[in-house]
């Protein structure tokens, strides 16, 4: 049955196209909504008002002040924003708030409904194990629209824009990074900033919040520190004592990746972000995100799922809300039919699962450029009855599979046969990345899902087609590429961190790993390093081996200039930039020495790993592999190391040859 509105219909317009209404309530169990102007409390008493108005007429009492009571905390509160209503739930009774939305369900599509109060743990966990992460936040922004978000929020008091401007709760944040400028100031400027900071640091808003806070300085006495001085009466001296002993104070409390502004930075910018919404990159990334790595950080796009009941799998209602207005070419479709049937498989592969929730990757984390192909990376969250913690799979489909060589013009029997060589062809090589010293994830799992191909090949349009996808576990650890350049002023980090990364770059070159024009894949993205419980440096694991076995033909001489460029950017940063570089280049001497005789001792059993397969001189993996081999046992590595070290800056800064840039 259909809801009793009291007031205008939901997202109604005025002549100006304007909501009618910002707010309203909803009654679940009276199956009834208030859109009546003024506030919630208005809206509870019109709908007391009214319950009693139909008593009356129906000859009985008005309800008591317990029973008015009871209907006041049976009601949901509405927020209307745009052509979304936002659920404002009492994390305390999340089944009245789910009551609320099924009924609501009734007046407009699931897909305008969302929930505010996300943040919190209860609201979050309950929507969580409905396999409804999409509804959990708005869709996740982009890298660039978080960083002209930061840029925006750029905001002054009386003086210079020093600040950064939190909306939601008032509080202008000041960043190790400005309050460091302001000694380039005069000295009456710099006063009066101390000043500022002083006053309002200590002064709250009418929200409850510090007009200005110090931006993830980990040190409550700071703000103390500012309102012991008296800047004003200071005399010069004093004042820049004063500025330095806070600015010494402000460091250390201070992470050193977060000393500098850097909006390119992916921890900076999600640190910056979050706390401009109010929470701490901890709070968001790391609860709201799985604890995914900074790089990860609001890229996930989190689309409807599905949750398991007495082993039944109920999907997101969406789907078939959806399916049945694919023919409207406006519809805004907000489901992945990939995900639907990632789900199927999850299903069939795990036992007595609660839920499952797919969100795609809206942005490359690597830096290099687009492929050829389809594009398409998902993670999964897979919660099983009985464990503690949900299970996180990366899902990346097969670039080549049925649906792009139809899409190339072939008949569909020619469609398959590529799909499964180039299938083939990929866990061929991941065998041969690992057999040759590549440390890549522990597991990978190759399965299909079915898709309907409508694509440009007309003849088969409509068929059903299976498309292949590769699943792994989702590493832990943070991209070397992204590392703030910062962290190298520790010399204990550095040195391990060189060494590590020199280590990665003998199996690297080794298998030939690049970009079909020849340009050196490596240190862009896929290499993830991994810290201990002190920070430092202790492995580096390759979560994809993209690239590998491309460059088969090629002297490795000709390659290993371009490795130089992975130390050269970093030694502007580093105490010793001498013990760095050659903490890099004795690790990949040693590694690649190290793989060189393992194949010297074994050649037999690394010959014939792939003499079972087609050999053909055109680029069957089988001959890659043969052609890797043969220039493994011919390469000398130092003699590559000293290209290396031929294209990396003198230390006494003269300029050195450039290598060849990696993408």
């Amino acid at each position: 049955m259909k809801p009793h509105i009291i007031g205008d219909d939901l997202l109604s317009r005025d002549e100006n196209g304007r909501l009618r209404t910002r707010i309203a309530t909803v009654f679940p169990y009276a199956n009834t909504i208030v859109t009546l102007p003024g506030i919630h409390a208005t809206q509870r008493v019109a709908f007391v008002e009214s319950l009693n108005a139909a008593r009356a007429a129906r000859g009985m009492p008005c309800l008591s002040e317990a029973e008015e009571e009871r209907e006041w905390m049976a009601a949901v509160d509405l927020v209307l924003e745009d052509d979304q209503i936002l659920i404002r739930p009492d994390p305390a009774d999340m089944a009245l708030a789910f009551e609320a939305d099924e009924l609501l369900q009734q007046v407009v599509s699931k897909k305008k409904i969302r929930f505010l109060h996300v943040l919190n743990e209860h609201v979050r966990q309950a929507i969580k194990g409905r396999g409804e992460c999409w509804r959990i936040s708005p869709l996740p922004r982009s890298a660039d629209d978080m960083k002209r978000m930061i840029a925006a929020s750029s905001i002054g008091i009386g003086g210079r824009d020093i600040y950064a401007f939190n909306a939601a709760s008032g509080t202008r944040l000041l960043t190790y990074a400005q309050f460091r400028s302001l000694a380039q100031l005069g000295e009456d400027q710099l006063r009066a900033h101390l000043q500022e900071i002083r006053d309002n640091c200590s002064r709250l808003n009418r929200l409850g919040n510090p007009e200005v806070g110090f931006f993830v300085a980990d040190d409550p006495g700071l703000a103390t520190d500012f309102t012991d001085c008296d800047f004003a009466s200071m005399g010069s001296k004093q004042l820049w004592a004063a500025f330095e002993s806070l600015r010494e104070r402000f460091y250390r409390s201070v992470p050193p990746a977060l000393r500098t502004d850097d909006p390119n930075s992916a921890l900076w910018r999600s640190q910056m972000y979050a706390a401009l919404i109010g929470r701490t990159d901890k709070s968001i990334s790391e609860e709201s995100l799985l604890g995914l790595g900074a790089e990860f950080f609001m890229q996930v796009e989190w689309v409807p799922g599905g949750r398991v009941i007495d082993g039944e799998l109920i999907l997101d209602p969406v789907f078939d809300e959806e399916d049945q207005t694919d023919c409207d070419p406006a519809s805004h479709r907000i489901c992945d039919h990939a995900a639907r049937g990632f789900i199927f498989n999850f299903v069939r592969d795990y036992g007595d699962l609660e839920y499952v929730n797919i969100g795609r990757v809206v942005d490359s984390l690597s830096s290099r450029q687009p492929f050829d192909g389809r594009r398409g990376v998902y993670l999964a969250e897979v919660k099983q009855r009985g464990t503690e913690r949900p299970i996180l799979r990366i899902i990346r489909m097969q670039k080549w599979a049925v649906r792009e060589h139809l899409d190339e013009g072939k008949d569909l029997l020619t469609a398959i046969l590529e799909a499964e060589d180039y299938t083939e062809y990929i866990l061929d090589r991941r065998l041969g990345c690992r057999q040759l010293g590549m440390n890549l994830s522990p597991r990978i799992t190759a399965r299909k899902i079915g898709e309907e191909y409508n694509g440009g090949n007309a003849a088969y349009r409509g068929v059903a087609i299976w498309s292949a996808y590769f699943e792994r576990d989702y590493l832990e650890g943070a991209a070397t590429d992204k590392v703030p350049l910062c962290r190298f002023e520790d010399d204990r980090f550095a040195l391990a961190f060189a060494s590590l990364l020199g280590r990665a770059a003998a199996p690297n070159l080794i298998l030939g790993r690049a970009e079909h024009h020849g340009a050196v894949i490596f240190d862009d993205g896929d290499e993830l390093i991994v810290e201990d419980a002190t920070g430092l440096p202790i492995d580096i694991v390759v979560a994809d081996p993209t690239g590998t076995f491309t460059d088969y033909y090629r002297d490795l001489s000709q390659a290993a200039p371009a490795y130089a460029l992975a130390i050269a950017h970093r030694m502007d940063h580093v105490a010793d930039a001498n013990a760095f570089a050659e903490a890099f280049l004795d690790a990949f001497v040693r590694r690649f020495s190290q793989i060189q005789n393992e194949y010297r001792k074994r050649r037999r059993a690394f010959d014939t790993l792939f003499k079972h397969k087609r050999r053909d001189e055109r680029g069957s993996f089988a001959y890659r592999w043969e052609r890797v081999l043969t220039r493994l046992d011919e390469a000398d590595a130092a003699k590559l190391a000293d290209l290396m070290r031929k294209c990396l800056p003198r230390i006494t800064g003269a300029t050195a040859p450039q290598p060849t840039a990696m993408h």
